[in-house]
């Protein structure tokens, strides 16, 4: 699965708060099996624009006070590590974090073993001239929900005493042939928006759209991700704890809820046709948001996903929430958590491959000629499944053929949007004083082939990132205004598939698989080869940041005994 992304920054000077996603969208292409290249851009300090530009103000709901360590820079003892460790995790992504995190809050002695100078892997933040980019994720929520059906980061978070302060907004600026408009989350605002922009029959069809997916989310919601282990003792700990619950939501759901609750695990669009959804704007809505979820349209989706999406949109008070000192503080949180419980970080460290004896995981390589061998649990990859499969010996990978492991490839894409937000306009601390930055990018739909063979020195290379990113630039020159001057940009910096391939070493560039529902499935956490185990955006349960940070507390769970386990989800209130 082939996936890429470039990027660019600007900053501001003088703007009032706003975030702003400019949506190009096509519907009309086909898709098959695989996530391309993302596009992203960063640009940064523009002089300032008249106020009466700026038509598209989110609205900032229940600022929190910012935690004591605000920066992506937390406090690691980098190189201060023995070699040896109950279990042993290469990356540190948040699926990575997440696992080390819990398994060290289990009592397990862990270490995670980053390549890079900085944690946080495809979600890490970094800091040029002043200015803090996120490289990854930009669209949260759930942060500070708790109990049973929170989200699985907050869950994780929550089991190590950690939180992360954040501001909360309800709505994203839109442009769609359809129209501009502020689109707000919540039950009732974006029903006006459709009765505005496009018609009574999509207002009827999204209203029976909800009236039969909400009552479904608490189904969805009934098994805590927290539970969740890749053995038999599931059956204690989600199966049996949790029954009781899932009845119950069954029976409030009634006959007709309760039948479509069994699709959960089919794709969506088979509930849409279920409930005679056919207005195309609804239809092609879904479809954007199922992408921007799972990076498939809904007709490859979990319907799982998308339910518990839509409990998290469009219930009343439902807010979108964004890490204040962007999404660095989420990896600062995981890394202080990890650490509290005495779990051991150490940046710089390439693991050149898995030590495998006899069959089995018993430790890695680092490209120093060092060994450092897991005493008696584990080795977990937080690399992409491809990646992870360029460190194991050519004898052991044909195995992998049988878990259903496929060669990345390209793929037609269905749609491009190119979002571009503005996160100093939520956390201030991003920019300096008087300035802003913008994040603009597409999402995994770059083709890898483009790019691949090109020296990134050469002239073919600029140019080709010039004539690639000039979508984001018309995405950005259209939100904001004709005021907007390229020229007045401080740092501009563009990312491609090359830049994500090389720098977050993902194979191809990718940025996740695109798993069909209904078709395929993400694999498990266990390899066929005994004590080395998997989590991150290439299992189960798949792309995102709640579906990463799930996989890694699953990987943990499954190392760790029943008893210590429920001793876990009791302490939680879970």
């Amino acid at each position: 699965m082939g996936s890429s992304w470039v990027s660019t920054i600007w900053g501001y000077r003088g703007y009032p708060n706003l975030l702003v996603s400019s949506l190009e969208l096509w519907f009309d292409a086909t898709r098959s099996g695989c996530h391309n290249g993302k596009v992203k851009a960063w640009f940064c300090e523009l002089n300032a624009l008249p106020r009466f530009q700026f038509f598209n103000v989110v609205k900032l709901l229940r600022p929190i006070t910012p935690g004591p360590c605000g920066n992506t820079q937390a406090r690691l003892d980098t190189h201060k590590w023995k070699p040896e460790a109950d279990v042993v995790v290469i990356g540190s992504g948040i699926g990575g974090l997440c696992c080390a995190g819990l398994l060290a809050r289990y009592g397990q002695d862990v270490v995670v073993l980053e390549s890079h100078d900085l944690p946080g892997g495809a979600a890490h933040s970094f800091e040029i001239k002043g200015y803090k980019f996120d490289s990854g994720p930009s669209l949260f929520s759930g942060f500070q929900s708790r109990g049973p059906q929170a989200n699985p980061l907050a869950q994780v978070l929550d089991a190590l005493g950690e939180s992360v302060p954040c501001v909360t907004y309800d709505s994203w600026m839109v442009y769609i042939p359809e129209g501009e408009f502020l689109s707000r989350i919540g039950p009732t605002e974006f029903l006006k928006d459709l009765e505005k922009y496009v018609s009574l029959n999509a207002v009827k069809d999204w209203r029976k759209l909800l009236d039969g997916v909400l009552p479904m989310s608490a189904a969805a919601m009934a098994l805590p991700p927290l539970s969740i282990r890749g053995d038999l003792g599931v059956l204690s700990t989600a199966a049996a704890r949790y029954a009781p619950s899932l009845l119950e939501s069954f029976v409030k759901m009634g006959p007709q809820g309760a039948l479509g609750a069994t699709k959960l695990l089919r794709p969506f669009s088979e509930i849409l046709d279920s409930l005679n959804i056919k207005d195309p704007f609804v239809r092609n809505w879904v479809d954007l948001l199922c992408f921007l979820l799972a990076g498939v349209k809904s007709n490859g989706t979990l319907s799982a996903e998308m339910v518990y999406m839509f409990a998290e949109w469009y219930k009343p008070g439902c807010t979108l929430e964004y890490p204040l000192h962007g999404s660095g503080a989420i990896i600062d949180a995981l890394v202080r958590g990890m650490q509290k419980f005495g779990g051991r970080l150490s940046l710089g460290t390439h693991v050149e491959n898995v030590v495998i004896e006899n069959g089995r995981a018993v430790g890695v390589r680092l490209r120093s000629g060092q060994v450092i061998h897991p005493r008696k649990k584990a080795v977990v990859s937080n690399a992409s499944m491809w990646n992870t499969l360029s460190l194991l010996p050519q004898e052991v990978i044909p195995n992998f053929t049988k878990i259903g492991l496929k060669k990345l490839h390209n793929v037609n894409h269905s749609f491009i949007s190119t979002w571009v937000l503005m996160q100093s306009a939520l956390s201030k601390e991003l920019a300096p004083p008087g300035k802003h930055i913008l994040h603009a990018y597409t999402p995994g739909t770059e083709p890898y082939g483009l790019w691949e063979g090109l020296d990134r020195r050469s002239s073919e290379y600029k140019n080709l990132k010039a004539e690639r990113s000039e979508v984001m630039w018309r995405a950005v020159e259209r939100a904001i205004g004709s005021g907007f001057k390229r020229e007045n940009c401080e740092v501009k910096l563009v990312g491609t598939p090359l830049t994500h391939q090389r720098f977050l070493r993902r194979n191809r560039g990718t940025y996740g698989p695109a798993i069909q529902a209904g078709k395929d499935t993400f694999p498990g956490h266990s390899t066929p080869v005994p004590q080395l185990f998997c989590c991150g955006d290439s299992t189960f349960p798949g792309i995102g940041v709640p579906a990463v940070a799930a996989s890694g507390a699953i990987v943990a769970n499954s190392l760790v005994s029943v008893s210590l386990h429920s001793q876990l989800l009791d302490a939680i209130g879970i």
